[in-house]
């Protein structure tokens, strides 16, 4: 017993398929997947643009942290050179 039903919904498929597979291939088509990829290559740029910016200001206040703490260790070693010089003089001046 032969499904017609079947055999047309396979041939429906085939059809639909075939007719899909010239549309996508036309000019037209064509065109507009030129138009997107180019939009894609913008939208790549750009946000290549800000990485870049965001990456050199994170550069920044890296080095910038860096000369923070560089500065805040030398005014320590200096305290600390200041105390040890009180206390050698409170040494020397009691003995």
């Amino acid at each position: 017993m032969i499904k017609w039903n079947t055999i047309g919904k396979v041939a429906c498929g085939f059809l639909l398929g075939t007719t899909g597979v010239k549309v996508l291939g036309s000019k037209d088509a064509k065109k507009c997947y030129t138009h997107l990829t180019a939009a894609a290559y913008r939208c790549k740029d750009s946000v290549m643009e800000t990485y870049t910016t965001i990456k050199e200001n994170c550069q920044d206040i890296n080095a910038d942290a860096k000369e923070i703490n560089e500065e805040r260790y030398a005014k320590e070693r200096e305290q600390e050179i200041a105390d040890a010089k009180a206390v050698l003089e409170r040494a020397e001046a009691e003995a």
